[in-house]
């Protein structure tokens, strides 16, 4: 059992200080993530803060046999969904870098700008490449949670993975970065 499923149980037992860790563990990463669908750095604060009302509301529903991260960002891909739907646009992405937070505070203006371009060329990518790319490089998650998250079985995810990094290769190289 990983950290976040215990310290979700532990909030379940009542313990509220594991609930605010679970916030602190994964806010920023929910907002980047909502921010890739809703391209507004404000819904998806939103968005990241109707999840975690979600998890308080619905306590009971979590099965420990996943991982509690997993379960997480199933709801705050539901959300975006839902505000999707219920605004009936699409926002391109656009400055994509200011939302995200990086851990290195990088000086070197060729790797901000390669970042820019890649940022730039996800963003022209069908929703499915960009979430399934997203998923597994930038947040982290195995193939199971992917399955989990996207709805889609092991070998579809495979496959999105396989065409999204084709895609963004070929993508890259016209921007002129190997």
């Amino acid at each position: 059992m990983d950290v976040s499923t215990e310290l979700y149980l532990k909030y379940v037992g009542g313990n509220t200080d594991a609930l605010h860790q679970l916030v602190e563990m994964y806010s920023d990463g929910l907002v980047r993530f909502a921010y890739c669908f809703v391209a507004s750095s404000d819904v998806a604060e939103d968005i990241m803060e109707d999840t975690f009302a979600a998890v308080i509301a619905t306590k009971r529903h979590f099965s420990p046999r996943a991982s509690f991260k997993t379960y997480l960002y199933k709801i705050a891909r539901n959300k975006c969904i839902d505000y999707i739907r219920f605004h009936k646009k699409f926002v391109p992405l656009c400055d994509l870098e200011n939302v995200l937070v990086f851990n290195d505070v990088e000086t070197n203006v060729e790797k901000r700008e390669e970042k820019r371009l890649l940022y730039k060329c996800l963003q022209q990518l069908p929703r499915e490449y960009r979430d399934v790319l997203q998923l597994s490089y930038l947040e982290g998650f195995d193939t199971q949670e992917i399955c989990s998250i996207m709805r889609k079985n092991t070998k579809q995810v495979y496959n999105l993975l396989a065409r999204a990094k084709q895609s963004l290769k070929i993508l890259l190289k016209k921007e002129g970065i190997e």
